[in-house]
């Protein structure tokens, strides 16, 4: 079992207190968006045996287990994260594994560089994903109801706002949000820019459900996916909630703390709320434009005190324990590679002793027996 050294990411919409309440340091007063725990190349955990990815490489069998491998061939699947939003991220959608392998072979061939600010795919790897809140969080997820849309738009009380609002009432469900969508996005900027401070005005004078569109509004100005979010299900979970966000689901994260688990792919396709490159046509292919409800998981507890966040992918399952004080000890002993999180309290893993934000590895088929009184979570894989 290793202890990880994690990298913290300082992306400009990090909040720069809540991490460092989490684990008990002072504020440098930069933003502090991703602590991230893994073998990705872009910021590998490091252990006392070197980097987790050169780790993993040098025998990936013994540190994945055979039956990982197997499936998803000699890297760890996915990537963990402690993630803390003190402003929105960008509305963003990721493609599905057919979807990432098409994209990403016709970017390579017509020679696009992987670090180009127009490109779209870094992989051939698909990006599900699912946030559970440490804190309250705040979130977008998926497609309201056209007719609700609609009514959410038109209270607004801003003209130009109109025809968005007929849109989504003309055709349809998925013709109605697929244009709207490709009209908002489409429009003139100067024009956009000015409907959203009408709008953004409106949202700050009459609050209500209204006061998350503000918000987004200060943060980016003028941007046309302050209008996007509006058709967007607005979202606040509770701490223990969770979001899975599957493939062609437009989201965005708007403010919280939550420990955060993905398939291991940098694939984003943005629709706003950026200054990035947002590539509107790719974007449209992408999108699922159906409406759907949010889906906001909790936990399902089994016999041994294990709380899992079920989801129908198989490159990271996640767990938690909420260890009281007396309580036995668990054997987390498994064929599989796990990251093993502490989030509260203090958590004996093996030899290593876990304080909030603390993490470790544990190779495939080590022993791996967790005690002490706190919150800690599990990270692994269905193999």
């Amino acid at each position: 079992m290793d202890r990880l050294t994690n990298t913290v990411r300082p992306y400009a919409w990090g909040s720069t207190t809540a991490i460092p309440q989490l684990i008990g340091a002072e504020p440098t007063g930069e933003p502090q968006a991703e602590m991230w725990m893994g073998a990705h190349p872009g910021a590998p955990s490091r252990t006392g045996r070197g980097p987790l990815n050169e780790v993993i490489d040098a025998d990936p069998t013994a540190e994945l287990g055979e039956q990982a491998v197997a499936k998803f061939g000699p890297r760890l699947p996915f990537l963990l994260k402690l993630l803390a939003a003190g402003a929105p991220l960008s509305l963003q959608v990721h493609p599905d594994l057919g979807q990432a392998k098409e994209g990403y072979a016709a970017e390579e061939a017509k020679g696009v560089p992987i670090g180009a600010p127009d490109r779209n795919y870094k992989d051939a790897n698909h990006k599900p994903e699912l946030i559970c809140a440490l804190t309250e969080f705040d979130g977008l997820c998926g497609f309201r109801a056209p007719e609700e849309a609609a009514r959410l738009l038109e209270g607004l009380g801003v003209d130009s706002l109109k025809p968005y609002a007929d849109l989504l009432r003309a055709h349809p469900e998925e013709a109605a949000l697929r244009e709207v969508l490709t009209a908002i996005l489409s429009a003139d900027r100067d024009e956009m820019a000015h409907t959203v401070t009408e709008a953004a005005a409106a949202a700050q004078r009459l609050g209500g459900a209204y006061e998350p569109y503000a918000g987004i509004a200060h943060h980016y100005p003028g941007d046309p996916g302050v209008i996007a979010a509006m058709i967007l299900n607005y979202v606040q979970l509770q701490p223990g909630e969770a979001l899975f966000l599957g493939a062609g689901v437009p989201h965005a994260y708007l403010n919280g703390l939550g420990v955060e688990i993905m398939a291991n792919s940098d694939n984003v396709l943005r629709c706003g709320l950026t200054p990035k490159h947002v590539d509107v046509p790719e974007l449209l292919r992408i999108v699922r434009f159906e409406a759907t409800d949010p889906g906001v998981l909790r936990p399902e507890a089994s016999a041994d005190g294990e709380e899992v966040y079920d989801t129908p992918i198989d490159e990271f399952r996640l767990s938690r324990f909420v260890l009281p004080e007396g309580a036995p000890a668990h054997d987390l002993t498994a064929a599989t590679p796990q990251i093993l999180l502490c989030t509260a309290g203090t958590v004996r893993a093996g030899d290593i002793v876990l304080a909030p934000g603390g993490s470790a590895f544990v190779p495939a088929g080590e022993k791996a027996e967790v005690s002490g009184v706190g919150t800690l979570f599990r990270a692994t894989v269905v193999a």
